[in-house]
C-alpha cells in the first residue's frame, strides 16, 4: 500500500515536473531552423524538444524492424531458428537483467527482491539450473523453507546441479535435527565431491558422532589424500577415531582386536593419553609389563596426567608400597617439577607411611597452586604426622572449596568434561579437548568422605570422630589413592 502510494506521489510529480518544463521552453525565445532542399523549417524551442523526442523513438523503432527484416530475410535463406533468435534476445536480455538485479539483492541481504527478481528471470530464461540456485539462496534468506527445499529438490533432479541440491537438503535437515537423513544426504555428496572441505567436515562428525568410527577414518583418509587436512593433524585424529574404533571392539568382547586397535592407537599418537592408557592395559593383558611401562613413560613425558599413574600401577598390582615407590621412580623422574609428579610422588610416599618424605615431596605447591587435591594430600600428610583434627579439619576445609585443578576442557566453546572423548558434548568440535585449567576455574565441592585419600585408615594415628561433610557433587579426579571408608581398611596403599 505505501509503495503504491509512492509509486502515485512520484508520477504527480514527474507529470508536474514536464509541465514546468514545456511552460519554461514556451515562454522562451528564439528557436531550431532546419534548412534543406530549398525548405526551411523554423521550430519553437518546444516543438524543437519534442521533434527530437519523436526522433529518437522513430530511430529506435526503425532499428527493432530492421533487425526484424534481417532476421525474415535470414529465415527465408534457410535458417529456420532466425525469427525465433530474434525474440530470443530480447528475454534473454530481461532475464539476465532481472538475475543480476537478483544477485545484487542477494548480497545486499535483501531476501524478498532477491525472489522476486529470481521469479522474474526464470520467467524470461528458462535456465533453472540458474535460477533455482537464486531462489533457493534468497528463500533461505527470508526464512521460506518449504520454497528452498522445492528449489533444492528442483536442483538436485538436474545433473549440473545435483550437488548443489543434495547439499541444500543435507544443511536444511541438519537445521531440523534430523541427522540420519543428513549422514545419507551427506554421503551422497561426498561421492559426487569427495574434494569439497565443507561436505568432508560435516561427513566427518556426522559420522563419528553416530559412532561409525571405520567410516570416518576412512573420511579423514579422503582428506589427506585430496590435501584439505596435514599429515601430522591426520595422525593425531586418525588416532582418535583409532582409540574409539579400539573401544567398540571391546564393547563386543573382541579382545584380540582390541588389543590391536588400542595398540594402533597409541603408535599413531602417543601423547593421547586415553590410547596410551588402553594401550599399556592390553599389553598387560599379554603379559608384556615392559612394553606397557615404555608407553607409559613416554605418554608421562609428553604430560603427566593422573590415569598414566593409575595405568602405571596396574602393571604390578601386588607390589608392596615400598616397591612401587621404587618402579614409580621412572615416572617421577621426568618432569619433577610438574605438579602431577609431586602430587604423585606425596601419595607414594603417604602409602609407604613416608609422611616427612611426602611432605618434602609436595613442597610448597598446597601454597602456590592449592587444588582440592593438593589440599587433601597436605591433610593427610598432616593426619599422618600426628597433627590436631582442628589443624586437618583446617586443610579439609580449604580443600572443600578450592579449585579442582586441570580437567578435560574443551579448546572451543571451554565446556569441562568429566573424562576424554573425541566429540565436545557442547559445541560438537571434533578433537578439542586438552587437559589444564579451566577458564575461570571453578572450585570442587565433592563429599567429604570421598575426597579424603588414606585419610580415614586405621593407622597409629587413626582417630574414630567422623569427618565433615559437604555437599555431594561429582568427586574430583583422583591419583592413585583408593577411597573406602574406614572399616573396611587395613592399611593405606596405593591401588588401581
Amino acid at each position: 500500500m505505501l509503495w503504491s502510494l509512492i509509486k502515485i506521489v512520484l508520477f504527480v510529480l514527474l507529470v508536474g515536473l514536464l509541465a514546468y518544463g514545456g511552460m519554461l521552453l514556451m515562454d522562451t525565445e528564439g528557436g531550431a531552423q532546419l534548412a534543406f532542399g530549398g525548405y526551411e523549417i523554423t521550430l519553437s524551442p518546444l516543438r524543437a524538444v519534442i521533434a527530437l523526442l519523436v526522433l529518437i523513438a522513430v530511430l529506435f523503432v526503425v532499428m527493432k524492424l530492421v533487425g526484424l527484416l534481417v532476421a525474415v530475410v535470414r529465415f527465408l535463406l534457410g535458417d529456420e531458428t532466425a525469427i525465433s533468435r530474434y525474440f530470443d534476445r530480447n528475454r534473454e536480455r530481461k532475464g539476465y537483467d532481472a538475475f543480476a538485479d537478483g544477485l545484487m539483492a542477494l548480497a545486499s541481504g535483501e531476501g524478498r527482491v532477491a525472489l522476486s527478481k529470481a521469479s522474474r528471470a526464470e520467467r524470461y530464461l528458462h535456465r533453472p539450473e540458474l535460477t533455482n540456485i537464486l531462489k533457493a539462496q534468497a528463500a533461505v534468506m527470508t526464512g521460506d523453507r518449504r520454497t528452498a527445499e522445492r528449489a533444492y529438490k528442483a536442483l538436485a533432479v538436474d545433473e549440473r546441479t545435483r550437488f548443489v541440491g543434495v547439499q541444500g537438503i543435507m544443511k536444511q535437515k541438519l537445521e531440523e535435527g534430523d541427522t540420519d537423513t543428513a549422514l545419507k544426504l551427506a554421503e551422497k555428496a561426498f561421492a559426487l565431491k569427495p574434494k569439497h572441505v565443507e561436505t568432508q567436515d560435516i561427513l566427518l562428525r556426522l559420522q563419528a558422532e553416530k559412532g561409525d568410527w571405520t567410516a570416518a577414518r576412512s573420511t579423514l583418509a579422503a582428506k589427506l589424500r585430496n590435501g584439505t587436512i596435514p599429515r601430522d593433524v591426520h595422525k593425531r585424529r586418525d588416532a582418535v577415531l583409532a582409540l574409539q574404533q579400539a573401544k567398540g571392539v571391546i564393547a563386543e568382547g573382541a579382545s584380540i582386536e582390541a588389543r590391536e586397535a588400542a595398540i594402533e592407537a597409541n603408535r599413531k599418537s602417543p601423547d593421547l593419553i586415553p590410547a596410551a592408557v588402553m594401550a599399556a592395559d592390553e599389553y598387560v593383558t599379554e603379559g608384556k609389563q615392559r612394553q606397557a611401562a615404555r608407553v607409559l613413560k613416554k605418554a608421562w613425558d609428553a604430560q603427566p596426567h593422573p590415569d598414566l599413574a593409575a595405568a602405571f600401577a596396574r602393571i604390578a598390582p601386588e607390589e608392596t608400597p615400598e616397591q612401587r615407590l621404587k618402579r614409580f621412580s621412572t615416572l617421577t623422574k621426568i618432569h619433577p617439577e610438574n605438579p602431577e609428579t609431586k602430587m604423585l610422588l606425596a601419595e607414594l610416599y603417604i602409602a609407604a607411611e613416608d609422611f616427612p618424605a611426602a611432605r618434602r615431596a609436595l613442597g610448597d605447591l598446597a601454597e602456590i597452586n592449592p587444588t582440592a587435591r593438593s589440599l587433601t594430600i597436605l591433610a593427610a600428610v598432616e593426619r599422618g604426622e600426628g597433627a590436631d583434627d582442628v589443624v586437618v579439619r583446617g586443610w579439609l576445609t580449604r580443600a572443600l572449596t578450592a579449585p579442582r585443578g586441570p580437567q578435560w576442557v574443551c579448546d572451543n566453546c571451554q565446556t569441562i568434561h568429566p573424562e576424554w572423548m573425541p566429540i565436545c558434548d557442547h559445541c560438537g568440535g571434533f578433537d578439542t579437548l586438552s587437559w589444564r585449567k579451566p577458564i575461570g576455574e571453578e572450585v570442587a565441592m565433592p563429599s567429604g568422605t570421598e575426597m579424603l585419600p588414606m585419610i580415614v585408615g586405621t593407622g597409629a594415628h587413626a582417630t574414630e570422630e567422623p569427618l565433615p561433610e559437604a555437599p555431594e557433587e561429582e568427586e574430583p579426579r583422583q591419583g592413585l589413592v583408593d577411597v573406602t571408608p574406614a572399616a573396611e581398611v587395613e592399611k593405606p596403599k596405593v591401588e588401581n
